[in-house]
């Protein structure tokens, strides 16, 4: 089998191609190119041995929480520039990474129980929230209680008739 060989340019587009902000895959590349697949991550590699900083082409979106994890310990005693030149050379944004880091320090703080909407209840609206359901029983049970009185009336009207002096 007969190895092509690439020029120092196709093989310098082709790594600009797979930093960001493009961020393009290597199976991407391979069909547009016609290069291997193989060569093309093989060049990735290699540049990221020199430093080079490649992604793997993995969207930010999928990135483990891992690896959420570790950019938010790596940024957090960065200033503002140099977080936004470690966003941008990691292909993600600045925001993203404020979201990160909001639920990582979320992420053990016992907030309590959750509402159906996702929102966490505080110590108020929970004893709130009790009282009314208290009232509301309360007010169950004594509607229940007129509806059985108005039926006994009503029944003891049938058997024994109106009584009007009442």
């Amino acid at each position: 089998m007969k190895q092509i060989r690439y020029t120092p340019e196709q093989k310098l587009w082709a790594l600009e191609q797979m930093k960001p902000p493009l961020n393009r895959t290597v199976v991407e590349l391979a069909k547009e190119t016609g290069i291997t697949a193989v060569t093309l991550r093989t060049w990735r590699d290699a540049a990221r041995q020199e430093g080079q900083c490649v992604p793997a082409g993995q969207p930010r979106e999928r990135w483990s929480s891992t690896r959420k994890f570790q950019a938010v310990l790596q940024t957090a005693p960065l200033s503002e520039e140099e977080t936004a030149t470690y966003c941008r050379t990691r292909g993600i944004l600045p925001e993203q990474l404020q979201q990160w880091r909001q639920a990582c320090e979320q992420a053990n703080g016992g907030a309590g129980p959750v509402h159906e909407q996702g929102r966490v209840i505080s110590a108020d609206t929970q004893q709130q929230l009790r009282n009314l359901e208290r009232e509301l029983q309360r007010k169950t049970e004594a509607l229940a209680e007129a509806a059985a009185l108005l039926v006994l009336r009503k029944k003891a009207d049938a058997i024994w008739g109106k009584d009007e002096d009442v």
